[in-house]
């Protein structure tokens, strides 16, 4: 529980209210930048030249690896119950759900199942367009294109158009 805390205080709290002071400012390159390099200060694990849209939630960001050269777009969602690596290069479009936690069915209902935590990877070089969700266990390929209002459950080969 005590490391718990911790954990909340030294990156989720920090990056929350970045991403809530930082959300009044446009979406353009020095903005983008700015969002970034100040959410990157308080990262786990975190390469150069981060990129951040408006409006991003990063539930659990201790457990969120980004590498080099990442933008993000509005509204993205990255809810970490496991552990997120997102790779060198990576561009994810608005509006798309990383979510390493499903829920279980128990008793006839999903609100009260155990969760199945399972990390995700988003390998080098790829793009994740808009509207696409990635669930728990997942794993997209090097160079992969996930093309808009996909779901991602499993793995994804190398170099593939999804």
């Amino acid at each position: 529980m005590l490391n718990k805390l911790i954990l909340n205080l030294r990156y989720d709290l920090p990056v929350f209210y970045i991403l809530l002071i930082t959300n009044l400012l446009p979406d353009n390159v020095i903005f983008l930048r700015l969002r970034g390099f100040l959410v990157s200060l308080f990262l786990k694990n975190c390469g150069k030249n981060l990129r951040l849209g408006r409006d991003i939630t990063l539930y659990n960001s201790s457990l969120i690896k980004f590498g080099n050269d990442v933008y993000i777009a509005k509204g993205n969602w990255f809810s970490a119950a496991a552990s997120i690596k997102i790779g060198n290069s990576v561009m994810f479009g608005p509006y798309n759900v990383i979510a390493s936690g499903n829920h279980s069915l128990d008793n006839g209902s999903y609100r009260y199942g155990k969760t199945i935590m399972k990390a995700i990877s988003v390998n080098d070089g790829s793009w994740v367009t808009s509207n696409c969700t990635i669930t728990a266990g997942s794993m997209i390929g090097k160079s992969c294109l996930i093309t808009p209002n996909s779901t991602i459950k499993g793995v994804i080969p190398d170099n593939s158009k999804y």
